[in-house]
């Protein structure tokens, strides 16, 4: 779990504990490859605001250093402060992503789908979709 807020990973370190997962917490976006190179997490949950590398910079990163060859897969969760936050948590190769304020039962949908090889889109505030149809003009 990586977030400079207290916070949020102690709201997210409950859930995750909670699944019986072991926690390992970062603060700084910079010390995630460091991390994931030496403990080779299940999974890494990525808030979307951390002050000197925020959670898109990390994630394209790690996919970055997939690419070369250097780290393993590892899916990635981000923690999108807003809707339009869905967009940069997309196109910086998370496999999901869930809209704060966070709460433990889409947390634990999103990290048990992630766990299993499957991807999490949080419906939350998403657009309502309008009918469009033979009754339109």
């Amino acid at each position: 779990m990586v977030s400079d807020s207290a916070s949020v990973r102690n709201q997210a370190a409950s859930v995750l504990g909670g699944m019986g997962l072991s926690v390992m917490e970062a603060d700084a976006g910079h010390e995630v490859t460091s991390l994931i190179a030496t403990r080779k997490p299940s999974l890494v949950v990525l808030d979307m605001q951390i002050g000197n590398m925020g959670g898109v910079a990390v994630c394209m990163d790690l996919r970055l250093e997939e690419s070369a060859g250097r780290l393993g897969h590892v899916p990635v969760l981000m923690l999108c402060d807003r809707r339009a936050d869905v967009f940069l948590a997309r196109r910086s190769g998370a496999e999901g992503w869930v809209i704060k304020p966070l709460d433990p039962i889409r947390l634990r949908r999103a990290v048990s789908a992630l766990l299993n090889a499957l991807t999490y889109h949080d419906p939350s505030y998403g657009p309502v979709p309008a009918a469009a149809g033979a009754g339109a003009q």
